[in-house]
């Protein structure tokens, strides 16, 4: 096989395999009714006057399905944590109890699971639309390599299209098993 053709079909993989990654982060951050630390990921807490995650001033942790409690590391940034998790909008109310912060994830209500499923489905679409992509530019890389034979650029593409279907296959797989999580009570 041509150079040119095993390096547009490794970029392509690579590409493809990228999207797939975007994904599951995007999925981890769509809240499926149980408690995780991730779901605290975004807030940034003024430490000092720099803005900081949270996971970097305090331990976070889930000691079950229903809360998420947080540890700072210093008892002066208890308020600070406080409040951000409060600016940070996440429909959630932190109580402090002196020693930590605990926060109880109210269970999702039927409405909800749907917006949310509605949200991963958007999201696998999305990473389709980007998966269709890099299969077109590879396409068009392929056409454009010079001294290759048309059977050889035909055998390229076929590849592209068997990793293409490898990747949109894996989409939806990571899509049910989101949509199977958002959905169970």
């Amino acid at each position: 096989m041509n150079d040119d053709i095993k390096f547009i079909l490794d970029s392509t993989d690579e590409g493809m395999s990228n999207a797939v990654k975007h994904l599951e982060k995007a999925f981890v951050n769509i809240r499926a009714g149980k408690a995780s630390p991730a779901m605290l990921g975004s807030v940034m807490v003024d430490y000092y006057g720099s803005q900081t995650p949270l996971a970097q001033v305090a331990n976070v942790s889930t000691p079950d399905g229903r809360t998420i409690t947080v540890q700072p590391w210093e008892k002066a940034m208890m308020q600070p944590i406080e409040k951000a998790i409060m600016i940070a909008n996440l429909g959630f109310n932190p109580m402090n109890n002196g020693d930590m912060i605990i926060i109880s994830v109210p269970p999702l209500t039927e409405e909800r699971r749907r917006e949310l499923a509605k949200q991963a489905k958007a999201e696998a679409e999305d990473t389709k639309v980007g998966i269709r992509n890099t299969r077109k530019d590879a396409n068009n890389d392929i056409k454009k390599t010079e001294d290759v034979s048309e059977d050889e650029q035909k055998g390229a593409e076929a590849e592209v299209q068997i990793l293409t279907d490898k990747y949109v296959k894996k989409t939806e797989e990571l899509l049910a098993v989101k949509e199977k999580e958002i959905m169970t009570v």
